[in-house]
């Protein structure tokens, strides 16, 4: 079993989350959130890929005869795409009205939203 796009998706994870961690402006936080997200693509599709395999289209030859790749784990990373650019635009329109009523993006400088 190949490890690099394992270890590659726990970097673009980290990576992420090191950036959320560090982050002193929204935008930048819901960028990081973005990053975290696509780690799991990666993570994913090195799931769902099977060496020497081909698309699952049975039209040219008989099924069992040579080996495919899962269809579902495709669907859920286009999936996963999906609902990861509705969750960052949606985040991005929050910060915007966050920036329009506060005049900031700082977390820090945000003193009415503390509880």
């Amino acid at each position: 079993m190949h490890v690099l796009p394992y270890l590659v998706a726990a970097y673009v994870f980290l990576t992420g989350c090191y950036g959320l961690a560090t982050s002193r402006n929204l935008i930048h936080a819901v960028g990081c959130l973005a990053v975290c997200q696509s780690s799991t693509y990666v993570l994913l599709l090195a799931v769902g890929f099977r060496d020497g395999a081909t698309a699952p289209v049975f039209s040219d030859i008989k099924p069992g005869s040579r080996p495919v790749v899962d269809p579902v784990v495709q669907a859920l990373t286009l999936t996963d795409i999906v609902v990861g650019a509705t969750a960052t635009a949606l985040l991005l329109a929050l910060v915007l009205q966050i920036a329009k009523r506060h005049g900031t993006v700082d977390p820090d400088e945000l003193r009415e939203l503390r509880g």
